[in-house]
């Protein structure tokens, strides 16, 4: 089932990044704002799911955003086709969501504590968690789709004031998308206005579009 993208609200206009800083989870005081009101917007949500070419910048600035208010935040990348946030943050790549979904590795193996930077390193309480999606998986749907990833999500819903998700694109792995879905409370499509599809599935209830 699709909707027509007039009919899903614009939850936040965040600003693009220019100053090209390199620091983990350092957000400028701009970002920093901005994902602080998408936070609030999605105040009554304890999970968050985020698609889109953006979704991952978007999960992290408001894993970041939340972390800084002083809330306990997971971040957990699911996007295990085509992982990107441990080099982006320098953690280790594995054991990730990937390899505990195998049966690879267990819960404690995976959680990797990150430091913030920046402005919003001055109110957090404890350190982001987050879990990596681990080796590359070019068919994922069979794990994203397994009891033991419904297991760990709501562990992980449980355990944390706010579980940010990084979801596969929209367009690709759409019964991932949707096996995903039914754990959030909210799903947001991510990108530039040119970027996001006139048609989003219906599980999708936002969209955060970076300007």
């Amino acid at each position: 089932m699709l909707r027509r993208r007039d009919r899903i609200p614009v939850l936040a206009e965040i600003p693009v990044r220019r100053d090209g800083s390199s620091r983990p989870a350092a957000l400028g005081r701009t970002e920093l704002q901005a994902f602080s009101d998408l936070a609030r917007e999605l105040a009554g949500s304890r999970a968050v799911l985020a698609t889109g070419p953006a979704g991952s910048t978007v999960a992290l600035g408001l894993a970041t955003a939340a972390t800084a208010q002083g809330r306990r935040v997971a971040l957990l990348e699911c996007d295990l086709a085509a992982p990107s946030l441990a080099v982006t943050l320098g953690l280790e790549a594995t054991p990730g969501l990937h390899e505990y979904l195998r049966g690879d590795a267990e819960a404690p193996q995976i959680l990797q504590p990150l430091t913030l930077a920046g402005p919003a390193s001055g109110g957090a309480s404890e350190p982001l968690v987050c879990v990596v999606a681990g080796a590359p998986e070019p068919a994922p749907v069979a794990l994203l789709d397994s009891d033991r990833c419904d297991q760990a999500i709501q562990k992980l819903r449980h355990a944390y004031d706010l579980l940010a998700i990084v979801g596969p694109p929209l367009g690709k792995d759409a019964d991932a998308l949707l096996a995903l879905a039914e754990h959030a409370d909210a799903t947001v499509a991510c990108g530039a206005k040119a970027e996001i599809p006139k048609r989003l599935p219906a599980s999708v209830t936002g969209r955060v579009v970076l300007a």
